[in-house]
């Protein structure tokens, strides 16, 4: 597929060391008001520098690349998250790093997932967005958008025989003065600028007057690697949520859709759940055909601790998989991409108790 792209032309007289690739999917990001309606609408992001006129003042390249379709983040889908992947790897070796413009309400999710479908990343993948439109005068477009490229574009003095080493070689989010693993962070605010927490895992970096990076939580440069995708994503998953005086018939509906291959099942505290006969007997049913279900907190902080308690021992010795410090959204998109890889049961379960990208504490 070819996409439209346009480079940012630099002010300054210094030779760009570094290259950054923006991609803009859509969300409240771009979005002004129309003058002869009043409206926000989506405005031509070719354009942006004259939002934007800082950016031809950074000191490495910008390429902007805008998807055919730009998306209300709310209808984002699997299959956007492995066009973004492919749209990485397609421009890995040209780039030096990336930043993913993205609406706030699924963010975190697709942080998540490329956290997953990029195997052996080894360069910067950070998504940012606003919650006030470009458009607007208070708009905290500005910031994140600007902080979010220096991010990617950072690297440490020492230069290996490698070229250059990223900082912060994984997928981000960074919103609001903090720096998040992608697959760490969830939405908690839909009406503040500090939009995103992690609340299982330190912040990567905050950024004031300077930028200061915790490097000892951030995933250490790996040389060498080559990247390469999980392209194949399964979305017959589900999540379940409990509540007190949950009833058979809701559990059941939702247990035995057809074609079903996975259940986040969020518990209570750390990890507990009813311990109603016909509420483990509808589960075992799902495990013994196949079914594979994720443990998940509901609780913002802490973790599961399968049979610390007797509510959740039950649980463990039915084959409900543990899932840590996990959050809901890297719980769930790690179960469609292990689905689109691993068919055998077995498997699967030991692959989803053990992490893959940092998304959570064995």
């Amino acid at each position: 597929m070819a996409y439209k792209t346009v480079r940012i032309n630099l002010t300054t007289p210094q030779s760009p060391r570094q290259s950054v690739l923006v991609i803009y999917t859509g969300g409240t990001f771009g979005m002004v008001y129309e003058p002869q309606t009043g409206q926000l609408v989506p405005f031509d992001f070719d354009r942006v520098v004259d939002r934007l006129p800082e950016l031809k003042r950074l000191t490495f390249d910008i390429t902007l690349l805008t998807l055919p379709a730009i998306i209300d983040s709310s209808n984002m889908k699997p299959a956007v998250w492995v066009e973004l992947a492919q749209i990485i790897q397609d421009n890995y070796q040209q780039y030096d790093s990336f930043v993913i413009l993205h609406g706030t309400d699924t963010m975190a999710y697709t942080a998540s997932a490329l956290s997953f479908i990029l195997v052996d990343l080894n360069k910067p993948v950070i998504l940012t967005g606003a919650q006030l439109p470009i458009g607007v005068a208070r708009s905290d477009a500005r910031e994140n958008f600007i902080t979010a490229l220096e991010i990617a574009a950072a690297v440490d003095s020492v230069v290996s025989q490698d070229g250059y080493r990223p900082v912060v070689p994984e997928v981000c989010v960074y919103f609001n003065s903090l720096l998040l693993r992608g697959n760490r962070s969830t939405k908690r605010e839909s009406v503040q600028f500090n939009a995103f927490a992690s609340e299982n895992y330190p912040h990567l970096a905050t950024a004031g007057v300077s930028i200061d990076y915790n490097r000892l939580f951030i995933r250490p440069w790996q040389p060498g690697q080559a990247l390469q995708l999980r392209t194949e994503l399964d979305p017959n998953v589900t999540i379940l949520k409990l509540f007190p005086g949950i009833t058979q018939p809701v559990v059941e509906s939702i247990v035995n859709i057809p074609n079903l291959r996975g259940i986040v099942l969020e518990t209570f505290g750390a990890g507990n759940a009813p311990t109603d006969e016909w509420f483990l007997d509808t589960l075992k049913r799902a495990i013994d055909r196949g079914v594979s279900v994720f443990n998940v907190s509901q609780c913002e902080g802490g973790r599961v601790t399968q049979g610390h308690y007797q509510t959740s021992q039950q649980l463990l010795q039915i084959g409900v998989v543990s899932g840590a410090d996990i959050t809901t959204e890297a719980a769930i998109t790690k179960l469609m991409v292990l689905l689109g890889q691993e068919r055998d049961p077995q498997r699967l379960r030991a692959l989803l108790a053990q992490p893959l990208s940092g998304e959570m504490n064995d």
